[in-house]
């Protein structure tokens, strides 16, 4: 599918919309960020445009709203430099299912292939579709994080998954 869409790495002056749309993420499922709307929602413009500043956040704009989120940051430290995190993929439930988040994720990995060797992330163990996206894109599940995370008296385990860009890996 064309879903219209353009990808851009967000800055300074993207904080009000990344703030709206990491709030509306934390208000319908907080437990896929590993945060809260309560906690965010109390930060101010700046604490976000921070955020964006100090990492490499994309955006995917369509019809010029921010409809989707990824971010990447190296970890830091010398025997970590090799290693990049994804974090808070997110795309509005209006459309989904439109390609937007492969778009994202595909920026994302270009962006760390210039600059680390694996990248890791955490996923709720029962997000089906955003499992099989990772997966889809090279992603390898490397072990789960028993009660990673607590909402109310939920707990949530989350999957741990890895790509490598050293191996070559026949994915389809």
């Amino acid at each position: 599918m064309n879903p219209e869409v353009n990808i851009k790495r967000l800055g300074r002056d993207d904080a009000a919309a990344f703030k709206a749309i990491r709030l509306e993420a934390l208000k319908s499922a907080p437990e896929l960020l590993r945060s809260t709307f309560e906690l965010e929602d109390k930060l101010d413009l700046d604490w976000f445009a921070g955020r964006l500043a100090d990492a490499h956040v994309l955006g995917a704009i369509r019809n010029n709203q921010l409809v989707g989120t990824a971010g990447f940051a190296v970890q830091q430290g010398q025997p970590n430099l090799h290693k990049g995190r994804l974090w808070g993929m997110f795309v509005q439930p209006k459309v989904r299912n439109l390609g937007i988040g492969r778009l994202l994720l595909g920026a994302i990995l270009d962006v760390a292939r210039g600059s680390v060797e694996i990248v890791q992330l955490s996923v709720v163990k029962d997000n089906c579709p955003a499992k099989k996206l990772y997966e889809s894109s090279g992603f390898r599940e490397f072990g789960v994080e028993y009660k990673a995370s607590k909402y109310g008296n939920t707990y949530y385990d989350e999957a741990l998954m890895v790509i490598d860009f050293s191996c070559r890996l026949d994915v389809a």
